[in-house]
């Protein structure tokens, strides 16, 4: 049975932080299929920001668990990868063409089950560099999906908000790639006894 203190282990700020942004993802994937954008936007930006802040606090404030390893990048997945495969499936329109979802959600499966494995055997494999530039492209090219469908004729310094989303998609597309295959690279080095 629980104790108390592994209570207050589990649900730390961090902890509370992401299940906080799963709910309000759901509530994103509830407006995408209804094509209310504009509160599409306003819960996924606000369920974006949220990773950053549990970030930060569990590394200011000591408050880094097991649990928060496992649940921050699972939460992670599935405001991602739930975005791209329901943009994807709104039709040409969409700057986020139906391969590029599966390539994201390829990626995420394949990386969650190596990290998995990773952490069984004892070693550290947190995000890089390439991971959170992902992260960072991949919720830009949602971000600005949605912006697009807003705002069907607005632009940014002259360029169309479509145009940049769809810039957004490939950029996102490109360095997903890249990061899988960099951390498939890091979990052979480690398998081998050559950390990298």
């Amino acid at each position: 049975m629980a104790t108390s203190a592994d209570l207050d282990r589990m649900w730390t700020v961090p902890n509370v932080l992401s299940a906080a942004r799963l709910v309000i993802a759901i509530a994103c994937f509830v407006a995408i299929e209804r094509a209310a954008w504009a509160n599409a936007l306003g819960l996924f930006l606000l369920a974006a920001s949220t990773d950053w802040v549990d970030g930060w606090w569990a590394r200011r404030f000591g408050q880094i668990s097991r649990l928060g390893r496992i649940f921050d990048p699972l939460v992670d997945k599935v405001l991602v990868c739930g975005a791209f495969v329901l943009l994807a499936a709104r039709g040409e329109a969409s700057a986020i063409a139906p391969w590029m979802a599966v390539v994201v959600v390829v990626r995420e499966l394949v990386v969650t089950a190596v990290r998995a494995e990773m952490e069984r055997m004892g070693q550290d494999f947190s995000a890089g560099l390439s991971g959170k530039l992902k992260m960072v492209l991949q919720c830009a090219a949602v971000a600005l999906e949605l912006a697009a469908r807003t705002w069907p004729e607005a632009a940014i310094a002259g360029v169309e908000l479509r145009t940049a989303a769809t810039g957004a998609a490939w950029a996102a597309v490109i360095t997903t790639a890249w990061s899988g295959v960099e951390y498939l690279a890091k979990a052979g080095a480690l398998v081998a006894g050559k950390p990298g």
